[in-house]
């Protein structure tokens, strides 16, 4: 049996977590970590890291930036996998992950859903096939509840796109005023509103037809089996960096 302590356990994604595993047959949630307490949750719950008294296997991260540091800190001195499913990072924090992968194994990626790792693919060769021709836009939408814009699965897509232009084309989150002729760029916009999970559009725009390929999650579940799916995989791995692709080779 696989120990899964959730970081962000009292979020929305951490109770998804938490109901998906409650009849798992080869992983449990012995604890998580969370800065708002709840007496009501039965299970333990801890401000920090450093709180932590139970016997961990992996981490899984819904939470936010905020918790980088104390969540490192704890994985890299107990040789604990994390999970990292929290997005709106900067770039310091990046490399700073990077930087921990070194000691201790790391999955991340922005999305967690197999359908929008595919579209990642497809994006990809759609870009190279297509070229200079026609131009990228980006459309992501999202709940009114979520923090960070351009969405981390929307920089995925355009840095999927870019790697067929050698990553020279600009990003360019959206548009106002006089933007005058359109320049060696990918355009990436944002919307926020009630309660969509999250849907994103790319779009290639060329003279007279335009392709678009895009992905519609129907519910947060799919992440948190994503996530879950990659914790198990994760478990006693040893350091490195690790994203989805190495998760799917792996299912073959």
């Amino acid at each position: 049996m696989i120990n899964v302590l959730v970081c962000g356990i009292g979020g929305n994604m951490g109770k998804n977590i938490a109901a998906l595993l409650e009849n798992d047959a080869e992983a449990k949630i012995v604890c998580g970590v969370d800065i708002k307490p709840d007496e009501s949750r039965k299970t333990p719950t801890y401000a920090r890291f450093n709180d932590v008294k139970e016997q961990v296997d992996v981490v899984i991260d819904f939470s936010s930036p905020a918790c980088l540091e104390d969540e490192m800190a704890y994985c890299v001195k107990n040789k604990i996998p994390a999970v990292i499913a929290t997005t709106g990072y900067t770039k310091e924090q990046l490399e700073y992950i990077d930087e921990c992968s070194k000691r201790t194994a790391i999955f991340r990626t922005a999305n967690f859903s197999v359908g929008v790792n595919l579209l990642v693919k497809l994006v990809k060769e759609a870009a190279e096939f297509l070229g200079e021709s026609f131009d990228i836009e980006i459309v992501e939408k999202h709940h009114n509840k979520k923090v960070d814009a351009p969405s981390g699965t929307a920089l995925m897509l355009a840095d999927s796109a870019n790697s067929a232009f050698g990553g020279e084309k600009q990003y360019l989150n959206g548009r106002s005023g006089s933007v005058g002729k359109r320049g060696a760029e990918i355009g990436i916009h944002a919307v926020r509103g009630g309660t969509i999970v999250g849907e994103h559009e790319v779009m290639f725009c060329g003279e007279d037809e335009i392709i678009t390929l895009s992905h519609s999650a129907r519910s947060k579940k799919v992440f948190a089996a994503g996530a879950i799916k990659a914790a198990k995989w994760l478990a006693g791995k040893p350091a490195g960096k690790y994203d989805m692709n190495d998760l799917l080779e792996s299912m073959h």
